[in-house]
């Protein structure tokens, strides 16, 4: 008897070295182990229901649509010119699917991407026919099918990456003379520099030209020219330099060397390239390409964007400054170009102190005095170095601030029977402020005179950089997954089948457990979406493998927690082998879910792109395992198990 009363006492006691949790009360349906309090079946619900709403978007795909937006200070699009829009697509045979003003955007959706790129140029050969048609921008887009109400809670689709569902595609060609030209009138400057400072006498002006890229300086006699000549043979190098008579008076020709217009060349590429990525940046776009293709272009594929037409206008817009002083009565005409200010001509030096590509910051504001639009500029060391000693000597002089813009003027030329868009690139020049010297200024002042929108753009555009060349958009279209339609349903196919196979085996094998993991797996799934959605992430391919990596971890997660429980029963009750199994398996699965996100933060802090998108989706995979399996889980579990006096589990 004595033996027996042993073995019935230590089959509910807990082995040395294990704490009882009250598996005896269990029994005998005394207390309420496993419950939650009221609160945190709340939070579960809560953020469960949160999830599922954040979520919804994606079950509505874009629509493929042209948008067009003012190119002015009033971005507005007055519904006649979406009536013209629309008539030209309907009588050209595309049929919108529907069409309306959308955020101040005539917004035109079609059913298919082909038919998108069709009727952009049907709409934008009538608006230029009705004489409109540079006054607005003509965008491709993905335009959301989210419904209103869900847009305002913030609801937004996830971003997907260009191997996915491809995206926005420019082409653009950067004007290689420009570049060229630019520095020429760099050098001439130069060279006037060093003939004031050697006293020397030419005539002038300084005749330059492209074809070849040369100057050519004329003087009174050969003497001039030969002292010019040896003034100037070690202080420009990139130049090879040669003697002539042009109508009739001694010159001196400097010819840029070949290899230096190849530096002019890959520098103006690569600065614009920098520049582009800069301004892509300040636009939000996720995982944006841009390269370079040939000699002068600019590849830029930007995925999932939502506001092309702004993204068109930022990105193919040309501006910059330029800080001279206003001229005095005897300064020589040829070095004056004059301009119109508020009325009244201005003439202004050639020479420029400095200009936009020496600026290190620029931010848009308000006048604290005047409410109006500024925008504060802060120049780097050698911007500031110049400005602080051009001034320094101008006290009580005008300083003028030059803005110029290179804009395209677009019509159609009938080529072989068939209307070709042709853009002829123009620059326009305005003065946006002239004011009194007051002091010596150094890296920071104020730029006033500009609109709202005009504040905001050139602060964008001063941050990214100058651009070194002008450059045009010679080609826009929508662009396809770049992994094809088998390959992505593969990868999708691949998530899907995983899915299921861990569904049955958890079914399978923990049966009631089972089915509640399975459900806080599918939970798990829908808040990883939800916060992808809210942080704007992009997901690719490797993100989908993340996603896969994720359906493993959190099965992991509840496969340690069941395995516990199963150990437990071999010494508790069924209730309190539960208690035991959640509180036991909590710090084995913290430590790999921490370890792992280390990992995913190190590859999203030293990776780039596709590496990158799998760590995003990795790191916020382990978060919401984390609380599928901890919280959701167990929620269940105690619903289907708490407060009750049971014997058996099927587990």
């Amino acid at each position: 008897m004595a033996r027996q009363r042993g073995k019935a006492q230590g089959a509910d006691a807990a082995p040395p070295g294990l704490v009882s949790l009250g598996g005896g009360r269990a029994r005998t349906g005394a207390g309420n182990l496993n419950t939650f309090p009221m609160w945190r079946y709340m939070v579960v619900l809560v953020v469960v229901l949160l999830g599922a709403l954040y979520a919804s978007p994606n079950l509505f795909p874009p629509d493929y649509a042209v948008q067009l937006s003012g190119r002015g200070e009033d971005p507005r699009v007055p519904e006649s010119v979406l009536a013209i829009a629309e008539r030209a697509a309907a009588d050209a045979g595309f049929e919108p699917l529907r069409s309306g003003i959308e955020n101040n955007q005539a917004v035109i959706r079609f059913r298919d991407n082909e038919t998108q790129i069709r009727a952009q140029d049907i709409i934008r050969q009538a608006l230029v026919r009705e004489g409109i048609g540079d006054d607005y921008i003509i965008a491709l887009n993905l335009a959301s099918t989210t419904p209103a109400w869900l847009e305002r809670l913030g609801g937004a689709r996830m971003n997907y990456g260009l191997d996915l569902s491809g995206g926005v595609h420019f082409l653009l060609e950067v004007d290689m003379e420009t570049a060229v030209r630019d520095r020429l009138n760099g050098f001439e400057e130069e060279v006037r520099s060093v003939f004031r400072t050697e006293r020397l006498r030419y005539l002038r002006p300084i005749e330059s030209t492209l074809e070849p890229p040369e100057l050519t300086i004329r003087f009174r006699d050969s003497a001039d020219r030969d002292a010019g000549r040896a003034a100037l043979q070690d202080r420009v190098r990139e130049f090879d330099l040669s003697t002539d008579v042009v109508d009739g008076d001694p010159a001196l020709v400097m010819r840029l060397r070949s290899d230096v217009v190849s530096e002019i060349e890959d520098y103006a590429i690569s600065q614009n390239l920098q520049s582009l990525r800069n301004r892509v940046d300040e636009l939000g776009v996720s995982e944006p390409l841009v390269q370079r293709m040939g000699r002068n272009r600019i590849v830029i594929d930007l995925p999932g964007i939502q506001d092309s037409s702004r993204a068109k206008d930022i990105i193919g817009r040309v501006a910059n400054l330029e800080f001279r002083l206003v001229a005095s009565a005897d300064h020589p005409r040829s070095e004056v170009e004059t301009f119109e200010y508020q009325g009244r001509d201005v003439d202004l030096q050639r020479a420029v102190i400095v200009t936009g590509d020496r600026v290190g910051n620029a931010q848009a504001g308000h006048d604290p005095e005047t409410n109006m639009p500024q925008v504060n500029i802060t120049l780097d060391g050698r911007g500031g170095e110049r400005m602080h000693e051009a001034t320094r000597h101008n006290i009580g002089r005008q300083m003028a601030i030059l803005f110029r813009e290179t804009l395209t003027r677009t019509h159609y030329e009938e080529v072989d029977g068939e209307m070709v868009l042709v853009q002829v690139p123009y620059e326009e020049q305005r003065l946006i402020s002239v004011a009194t010297i007051q002091a010596a200024l150094g890296t920071r002042f104020r730029i006033t005179g500009l609109s709202q929108r005009e504040a905001r753009d050139l602060a964008l555009l001063l941050r990214a950089g100058a651009l070194a060349a002008p450059m045009y958009i010679v080609e826009e279209r929508t662009v396809g997954a770049s992994l094809g339609e088998e390959n992505i349903r593969a990868g999708f196919m691949s998530v899907a089948i995983g899915f299921a196979l861990v569904l049955a085996f958890m079914m399978f094998y923990y049966r009631l457990f089972g089915l509640a993991a399975n459900i806080a797996l599918a939970v798990n799934l829908v808040l990883l979406i939800a916060v992808m959605s809210l942080l704007g992430a992009t997901l690719t391919l490797p993100g989908i493998a993340g996603i896969v990596l994720t359906v493993g971890m959190a099965v992991d997660a509840n496969v340690l927690i069941f395995s516990r429980i199963r150990e437990e029963l071999q010494y508790r009750s069924p209730q309190a082998a539960i208690s035991a199994g959640f509180d036991r398996a909590f710090v084995a699965i913290l430590d790999a879910n921490i370890t792992t996100l280390i990992v995913a933060v190190i590859l999203y802090a030293i990776g780039t792109g596709p590496v990158r998108g799998f760590a995003v989706t990795l790191s916020i995979g382990i978060c919401t395992s984390l609380f599928s399996a901890l919280m959701v889980t167990r929620a269940l579990v105690n619903l289907m198990y708490g407060g009750r006096n049971i014997r058996r589990l099927a587990i």
